[in-house]
């Protein structure tokens, strides 16, 4: 059996790989310190990258024992610069910058990535650069160029990313490297896709056709960064496995002042819709270079665990940063103390069609009788990870253990709040299922005579549901 830690965070991690960290002693220090899912950013690199960074991750899970997680994050239609012709490139305010189809023959002129770019352009629209920090406005349209004017100075280099706000594009949700990427997650068992750029439930829809036609049961994550995708926002939740807020492109394709609010709403939507969310961007950017976070960036860890968020995500701060180890276990100390001062919802009875509805009613009576009569631990026996996924929107702080013999489902369960996955041979046999919890409790520490253990598993005779719950006193 692989051994969880009770005492890390319930909220999970997720963290970038890239080359700060992307060798398997660094990536087994990270599981150490608390990351239960890795991202790899198809956004960097190619498929022979992607395959080293797999490998390593998959070589560090096993030494440390621990069934960690993989997502591919897919790129999407994110539109970025071509190649400057001045590196940097340095746009005072009120000079003249034009978007150029083809190739550039002066320095104010830009190429992109989006072939379509200068056709789908306005008289008016804001064009935003390096993260919104340099902002263009479009002063006239010709067949083969777009006129702008900078309204918000800063420096740009080559293949940063370039955002359209309001503007109506045309661009495919997937783009043909998608596609590739995604198949090469189908063929590698990869755990979760995250889809960038998502603008309907129709984005996420084609994602999973395409993984299903490829015998792949990935959770598809929609990444909420488009106005579009909150105008829609109830269908994609509907229609995702996950959601992640992502803040970066969010922040700049509305109003930075509103993303707080816009943060909310998503976690409030998932919650209602029993779905997981990650937090993601700059939430300990300091400490690409420094050994401790600001207090806002504390803070801002803080508040997306009180909102609701089931992980937090980090980037450059693992994938480049120079303290990779420092920053996963500074994001799990300030998500135990922030997690302190949540409290179970008695009453939460959310009904989701991810299980069958016995299980649901069944998973929150186990959680409530193990709240009122102070359980030690609670273990649910699952295949899917189905079950498990009920028990983690109780926001119960019990020590729960997910016990399957299904691998996917072990490493799928890493990005369920409160969840420790754990691996056993007993699925079916619960007398032997409870001998071998309570054995490996009693032999790490975990567990004494007297303490109270609430298992949640299935007797057989209702068909796919779990319908049972023993309360055992450990001997």
């Amino acid at each position: 059996m692989t051994r969880p830690s009770l005492e890390q965070a319930c909220t999970k991690i997720v963290a970038t790989v890239g080359p700060a960290c992307e060798s398997i002693d660094m990536l087994a220090a990270l599981i150490t310190a608390g990351v239960d899912v890795f991202r790899i950013n198809t956004a960097h690199g190619k498929q022979a990258d992607h395959e080293f960074k797999l490998n390593n991750i998959r070589a560090a899970s096993d030494r440390v024992g621990v069934p960690v997680g993989v997502l591919l994050d897919l790129s999407g239609p994110k539109i970025r610069l071509g190649e400057l012709r001045e590196e940097p490139l340095y746009c005072d305010l009120g000079m003249e910058i034009s978007f150029v189809r083809g190739e550039s023959n002066a320095p104010n002129e830009l190429t992109s990535t989006y072939k379509k770019l200068v056709d789908e352009l306005s008289v008016g629209n804001r064009v935003m650069l390096a993260d919104g920090t340099v902002s263009l406005k479009v002063e006239s349209v010709q067949k083969d160029r777009a006129v702008c004017r900078v309204t918000a100075p800063g420096e740009i280099r080559s293949r940063q990313g370039i955002n359209l706000p309001g503007a109506a594009l045309s661009v495919s949700a997937m783009l043909p490297a998608d596609i590739e990427n995604a198949m090469w997650a189908a063929k590698n068992g990869i755990d979760f896709v995250s889809l960038s750029f998502v603008r309907k439930a129709e984005d996420v829809r084609t994602l999973k056709s395409l993984l299903t036609s490829h015998d792949c049961n990935a959770l598809v994550i929609a990444k909420i960064e488009k106005p579009e995708a909150l105008e829609h926002l109830e269908e994609i939740v509907e229609a995702a496995d996950g959601i992640m807020v992502a803040r970066g492109d969010l922040g700049v394709e509305i109003d930075v002042a509103e993303t707080p609010l816009a943060q909310k709403r998503i976690i409030a939507m998932c919650k209602e819709k029993v779905k997981p969310v990650i937090v993601a961007t700059q939430m300990l950017e300091s400490m690409h270079h420094n050994s401790r976070p600001t207090r806002a960036e504390a803070s801002d860890v803080a508040n997306a665990i009180l909102d609701g968020a089931d992980a937090c995500m980090l980037s450059g701060e693992t994938a480049i940063g120079d303290h990779p180890v420092k920053v996963v276990e500074m994001m799990s100390r300030i998500m135990t103390a922030t997690e302190r001062a949540l409290s179970h919802d008695m009453f939460d009875r959310t009904i989701t069609n991810r299980v069958h509805p016995i299980t649901t009613a069944v998973t929150y009576a186990a959680t409530n009788i193990a709240e009122a009569i102070h359980a030690s631990l609670i273990v649910i026996a699952t295949r899917s990870g189905g079950t498990a996924w009920v028990k983690s929107k109780s926001r119960s702080r019990i020590p729960t253990l997910g016990a399957s013999d299904n691998n996917d489902a072990l490493r799928r369960m890493n990005l369920l709040w409160g969840i420790k996955p754990i691996a056993t041979s007993q699925l079916d046999d619960t007398q032997m299922l409870m001998t071998e919890i309570c054995d490996w409790g009693k032999q790490v520490g975990y567990l004494k005579p007297g303490d109270r253990v609430v298992f949640v598993t299935g007797s057989g005779v209702v068909d796919r549901a779990h319908n049972l719950v023993l309360v055992h006193t450990v001997e």
